[in-house]
């Protein structure tokens, strides 16, 4: 492919839209450009990362057993409705009509829709297991779609969903899929991290999220750094060790004046007291009514435990108007002590025998109050996040956090689809059974931007050589030298003919917006013909560490395959 030719517009200044820098250098690079808020073109040089990222897929769910489908992106409600998922993927779920008036949305994911085709179709034992899969375009509408493809709109995502005739079957391919998916990050040069996480609007009982580890991040993952541990999980997910330290001693409840003073650091420090010792309660907001959670003042409530604790399909901060219309006292003074909402207590709690709590009127807190004997804790668990330092729930050494991009996930769903769908099987002996499913989904277009952001330097983007658009590029200095031409040309062809992806860069430009153009794109290695192209000589560069190798143009064949040959990008997984 001759560059002149080729559609790959780059740009020399930072969109400024764009935050992160995968956003940025795939906008720069001439990788993607933005149609909409979370909607993006994908243009030459990303659809080729993209095929080969989906290539790698493909190999190693084959590998695993996998069948290849293609399933309609338009998906009738009533599925949903079945599911009883229409209302609970909440604003998220793509919605309309078509002429007739009947509902559909675009699909988000596919799990009532491979369900209802296994149902059609699988009656007997001996037709599972069976693990079906597709690489598609899916639709969700993020509330704030964001930091380019890492939050979109649109976005392609292979899914695929195991069907088993009992749960030690499921087992065996979930497990089999987590093997997989370890594969394709490995191959697409990510250092990642597998965690336990939360089943969200997916459902199901068992889950594990593939975190790309990189500081543009949403989720933040903490894990044991104990070699014989392992422990890793969400942060939505992470459990906490229940510490057996109780904080004050019981005395009196007493009403004191607190003018002015509202947070957890300001109430601790006009009373002298630490933190740890002020009951912190927060007013939420769900489809059922308001509901008030108690943590701590040195802790953080864990909106994902409450809101799997609570069975709702809306958890969101009250506003000012509602707490003060709740409570009586505007937001900062709020407390249980006499409060008609359902609270929800973390385990915590308890140990603080001396605490200190809004009162429920302005500028004024409750002290020396005791859980139990001053309001009611009757909802009890654990709702607080875990933070770095928390001793790990499995082995009690200090956890350590990290940022990481959530590349895919995989959920043990259990019969609670198929039960739903009707999706059952006779088994040996006639016996009718619902199928056990799971489900397993890699984001093709999130892979491709978490590579950029953990593989980049000031220059541009450094693909591992596995995903990379183009595997070498041949830069003549001067195209309008007679020599360089023809020696480009020679090189071109040569290389060509050995099987390497190159494009050759023939246009008429200064030699320096090549230069910066091919370090911008990451081509893993530049043949530039230049000065020594009289000699027959090129220079060879390796992009990742920037050496240089003066070589023969009969050479570079046999250089560049083995450079490429020896290319071995992959971390260690940590």
């Amino acid at each position: 492919m001759r560059l002149t030719s080729y559609f790959a517009p780059t740009l020399r200044e930072v969109p400024a839209e764009a935050e992160v820098v995968s956003h940025q250098l795939l906008l720069r690079a001439g990788f993607i450009r933005k149609v909409a808020a979370g909607i993006y073109t994908l243009l030459p040089l990303g659809q080729r990362v993209c095929q080969k990222i989906s290539a790698i897929v493909r190999q190693e769910m084959n590998r695993a057993g996998g069948q290849e489908i293609l399933m309609p992106i338009l998906q009738p409600a009533e599925f949903w409705h079945r599911s009883g998922r229409w209302e609970v993927y909440g604003p998220e779920l793509f919605r309309l009509k078509d002429r007739h008036g009947r509902d559909f949305c675009l699909g988000p994911t596919h799990e009532e829709m491979v369900t209802i085709l296994v149902a059609a179709e699988v009656r007997s034992y001996k037709q599972l297991p069976l693990l079906l899969y597709q690489i598609q375009n899916k639709y969700r509408d993020e509330r704030r779609p964001r930091f380019g493809l890492l939050r979109g709109r649109e976005f392609i995502m292979k899914d695929l969903y195991s069907f088993d005739r009992d749960w030690s079957g499921l087992e065996e391919n979930y497990w089999k899929m987590y093997e997989a998916y370890t594969r394709v990050f490995t191959r697409a040069g990510l250092d990642f991290r597998a965690v336990e996480a939360d089943t969200g609007a997916i459902g199901g009982s068992i889950s594990h999220e593939f975190m790309a580890l990189a500081e543009a991040g949403e989720a933040v993952v903490v894990y044991c750094p104990a070699a014989r541990c392992g422990y890793a999980a969400n942060v939505e997910k992470a459990e906490t060790v229940l510490s057996a330290e109780e904080i004050g001693t019981e005395k009196p409840m007493e009403l004191v004046s607190t003018p002015g003073v509202s947070s957890v650091e300001e109430v601790a420090a006009f009373l002298g007291l630490p933190s740890r010792q002020v009951i912190k309660t927060m007013i939420y907001r769900t489809e059922k009514g308001l509901v008030a959670a108690l943590v701590r003042g040195d802790r953080e409530i864990n909106e994902v435990k409450l809101q799997n604790y609570l069975g709702v399909l809306e958890l969101e901060l009250a506003s000012a108007e509602e707490v003060e219309q709740a409570t009586g006292a505007p937001p900062g003074f709020a407390g249980p002590v006499g409060l008609s909402l359902p609270l929800v207590v973390d385990r915590e709690v308890l140990l603080v025998k001396a605490g200190v709590v809004g009162a429920n009127r302005p500028d004024a807190h409750w002290v020396n109050v005791l859980p139990g004997r001053d309001f009611p804790v009757e909802r009890l668990t654990d709702i607080r996040q875990v933070s770095p330092g928390d001793p790990c729930p499995r082995c009690g050494q200090p956890l350590q956090s990290v940022r990481g991009i959530e590349v895919g996930q995989i959920f043990q769903l259990g019969d609670k689809y198929s039960k739903l769908l009707n999706a059952y099987f006779l088994d040996e002996k006639g016996e009718k059974q619902p199928i056990v499913m799971g489900c397993y989904g890699i984001g093709i277009t999130r892979t491709l931007a978490a590579v950029v952001e953990q593989h980049h330097d000031e220059e541009g983007i450094i693909w591992p050589f596995s995903l990379a658009p183009f595997e070498a590029v041949v830069l003549p200095v001067h195209t309008e030298e007679p020599e360089q031409r023809e020696v480009a040309e020679e090189v071109y062809r040569q290389l060509q003919e050995r099987g390497v992806e190159v494009l050759l860069d023939d246009r008429e430009e200064r030699a320096g917006v090549k230069f910066k153009d091919a370090d911008l794109v990451g081509y893993p290695v530049r043949v530039t013909v230049g000065k020594h192209a009289r000699e027959g000589k090129v220079e060879i560069r390796w992009r990742r560490t920037g050496e240089t190798w003066l070589a023969g143009k009969e050479e570079v064949g046999v250089k560049v395959s083995a450079l490429l040959e020896g290319a071995n990008f992959v971390p260690s997984n940590r």
